[in-house]
């Protein structure tokens, strides 16, 4: 029987959320060459997927981070995800942008955040956790209690563990790339020689390229 992490990580393979070209890579916005490219968004297209996925967070949130109060999106990624979250678990809802807003209020977070709330954020995917811990650093500053990050998927970078760990952000998801790996090969979106490639790029994204994967063999 398939866990949570293999379960998910079909779902999102079989929607194309997650798409994986070893030999064609994607050039990301950061300028990384890489072959794999996630755009959880797709999920909120398949009521099935988006449901399960709510289930599961929601549920991850009750058995692991106690008396939460109020939950908090990340955007633009996981906006609708925690909208659907909070009123699942009938909690104050709120999102944190990228910047202000460059008119009005110049809001960085949208809603309505109380002193003190015992706040849990909810990402879509955890890349180099850059992004993810900036969002939860806002909620601090504006004075709420940040209890803890759940998301979809994970890359699984050492800089992202190294950085939440500095930060003191518990982070739980319910996938990860290497699950994804497992599933992948198992039902045939990807070939036994290309696991090698894709677990080299895992290691250095940054340096990764398609040349350097060719040199492994």
């Amino acid at each position: 029987m398939k866990n949570l992490e293999h379960l998910l990580a079909e779902k999102l393979l079989k929607i194309s959320a997650i798409q994986l070209q070893p030999d064609m890579p994607f050039t990301w916005a950061s300028g990384w060459n890489s072959p794999i490219y996630t755009d959880n968004r797709k999920t909120l297209s398949y009521p099935e997927v988006r449901t399960f996925i709510k289930t599961e967070l929601c549920r991850l949130i009750m058995e692991n981070f106690g008396d939460v109060e109020a939950v908090a999106g990340v955007a633009t990624g996981a906006i609708a995800q925690g909208a659907l979250v909070a009123d699942e678990l009938g909690l104050p809802y709120v999102y944190v942008r990228s910047t202000p807003k460059d008119h009005g209020l110049e809001n960085l977070i949208e809603g309505t955040l109380k002193p003190g709330q015992k706040v849990i954020v909810i990402e879509d995917l955890i890349s180099t956790g850059q992004s993810s811990l900036k969002a939860a650093e806002a909620l601090r500053l504006a004075g709420a209690e940040v209890v803890g990050m759940v998301a979809m998927f994970t890359y699984g970078f050492p800089i992202a563990t190294k950085r939440f760990k500095e930060a003191g952000i518990k982070l739980m998801t319910l996938s990860n790339y290497q699950a994804m790996l497992d599933v992948a090969l198992e039902t045939g979106f990807i070939r036994e020689n290309d696991v090698k490639t894709l677990q080299q790029w895992r290691e250095d994204p940054g340096n990764w390229s398609p040349d350097s994967a060719k040199n492994i063999e």
